[in-house]
């Protein structure tokens, strides 16, 4: 009796220890919109890999495309291994960052899927309206399209300490890792300059940027170029993630895939349309 215990014993042990080897890594795929080159990029994979058990996974755009929303490039993509100090860095595609994502989802996450997917660090922020033009934010709105959880990172062009940035997001993900991810939900982080005075959840709403009209640059026969006017703006709604920001506060806002205005549903259901005939 004695001899089958401690063989029971050491059976449980081994296969604890094959059930372990086999157990699979939180998966992370990183990417972003400013393109795989930014250095804003290789520190948040630098941190996130800091993390116990974890694998990430790079795949960006080969060249920036801030500003691309979630918009696609098409149906053909161009990926390119990029290696840095003889060892895989990640992957380039030809493009935009929601390109970028899907190709890593359903190619290199295949035969092993990934857990979360983390967007940025984006240079600049991505705050209120200005959301729904973001790259970055579009790239962790395609996680959703998928059904993976995301997370878009954004901070200020200048004076962040992007090493602070990145582990504030690594303790982020390690409460994803440890208690699961929020479904169907993309957490949106911007990260102000200067003192930080602290962290809130807010909703979007105003811009930083006043987007003016179109000035005449120059004209060449029956061609002319416009420039954009664009000039800082100052948020006055307190309630709003672009106030917060301004004041310093690091701001988080879930943003959902869906845009139906679903109170508007019962009121166009009663407006009476209806097919006419010729």
């Amino acid at each position: 009796m004695k001899h089958l215990c401690r063989f029971l014993s050491i059976s449980l042990l081994l296969f604890c220890l094959v059930q372990t080897s086999f157990a699979q890594a939180y998966r992370i795929l990183i990417s972003n919109d400013d393109g795989i080159k930014s250095t804003l990029l290789e520190t948040l994979s630098t941190g996130l890999s800091k993390l116990s058990d974890v694998e990430v996974v790079i795949v960006a755009p080969a060249k920036n495309q801030s500003g691309s929303s979630h918009s696609t490039d098409g149906r053909t993509l161009e990926v390119e291994k990029i290696f840095k100090n003889e060892q895989l860095f990640g992957y380039a595609v030809s493009g935009r960052p929601a390109d970028a994502v899907r190709f890593g989802l359903t190619v290199l996450g295949k035969d092993k899927p990934f857990d979360l997917v983390v967007s940025g660090i984006n240079r600049g922020a991505n705050v209120g309206k200005l959301s729904h033009l973001s790259g970055t934010v579009g790239a962790a709105m395609e996680a959703l399209y998928y059904n993976t959880p995301a997370i878009a990172v954004s901070q200020e062009v200048r004076g962040v300490n992007t090493e602070a940035s990145a582990l504030f997001i690594s303790q982020l993900v390690s409460k994803y890792q440890k208690n699961g991810a929020p479904e169907g939900v993309v957490i949106s982080v911007n990260i102000p300059a200067g003192e930080l005075k602290g962290v809130v959840a807010k909703p979007m709403g105003d811009a930083y940027l006043d987007m003016g009209d179109y000035g005449l640059k120059s004209e060449t026969g029956n061609k002319a170029v416009y420039q954009q006017k664009l000039a800082l703006s100052k948020s006055k709604n307190t309630e709003t993630d672009t106030y917060a920001y301004q004041q310093g506060y690091i701001t988080i806002t879930p943003l959902k895939f869906d845009w139906t205005a679903h109170k508007m549903l019962e009121d166009i259901n009663s407006w009476g349309l209806t097919l006419k005939k010729n």
